[in-house]
């Protein structure tokens, strides 16, 4: 067994030890990142629309799957500024940086999320 094996442990105890880490991990999100709430609330909303309004399996999924993606862009984005502020909290032009860029990534899955759902539902 390596050293990571006996760190993470295997098979069913590192899958229980993976899960209990994401539900850590979306409880966090939910109680300290408003735009995460209002992302999660817009996605509840919007799956069962998705589901009603598209056509085929195939939009269904584009459009649940834009929302998926913006989920994750918002999840990536906290991390990336919680492990910025956890570096230091003084004013850093590189601090700022990776959280603009973070920014943009949530930008460009909103983005994402508008052109595949006009293309899906006015093309």
């Amino acid at each position: 067994m390596t050293e990571q094996e006996k760190v993470n442990g295997t098979g069913m105890a590192r899958l229980k030890r993976a899960i209990r880490c994401s539900y850590v991990g979306l409880t966090v999100a939910y109680r300290t990142e408003e735009a995460f709430r209002q992302e999660l609330l817009l996605c509840l909303v919007l799956l069962p629309v998705a589901c009603w309004l598209g056509h085929s399996n195939v939009e269904r999924a584009l459009l649940a799957g834009s929302l998926i993606v913006l989920l994750i862009a918002e999840l990536l984005n906290t991390a990336v500024e919680v492990v910025v502020n956890r570096i230091s909290a003084e004013r850093h032009e590189l601090s700022g940086l990776a959280k603009d860029l973070g920014s943009a990534a949530v930008f460009m899955a909103i983005v994402h999320a508008v052109v595949v759902w006009s293309l899906v539902l006015f093309a």
